[in-house]
């Protein structure tokens, strides 16, 4: 079973997240933010990392250059979860090498369809 940390600091987020993925068959760890978010990597070993983008003390993309830095984080691909509609930010996740962005509020086909091509399931 493939192993998911979804990180973002609203619970009403990381609950539905979490339901949705259970439902498709992942084993799903939280994180309230990017601090946990890197505690639960080190941890845990993680298969892909939901990343929020707009998170308190240490943003997404914050959060993404501390899991390139450490060699628990390193290879894992994350998707950015943003609610963020403009060219830049998805140029500078692009440019950062992070996998995908998917637009919230997400439709749970898209977001699956990124995980699927994420975790070579399709």
């Amino acid at each position: 079973m493939k192993r998911i940390i979804v990180t973002d600091d609203e619970p009403m987020n990381l609950k539905m997240t979490e339901f949705i993925l259970k439902k498709n068959g992942y084993e799903v760890i939280t994180a309230a933010s990017g601090s946990e978010c890197l505690n639960a990597v080190k941890e845990n070993k993680a298969d892909l990392i939901l990343l929020d983008l707009l998170m308190p003390e240490m943003n997404g993309f914050e959060t993404f250059e501390e899991l390139r830095a450490c060699e628990e984080g390193r290879d894992i691909p994350v998707i950015l979860l943003t609610a963020a509609e403009d060219i830049e930010t998805l140029e500078k996740a692009d440019a950062m090498g992070i996998f995908a962005c998917v637009r919230k509020p997400f439709k749970q086909p898209d977001l699956l369809s990124k995980i699927k091509l994420a975790l070579n399931e399709e």
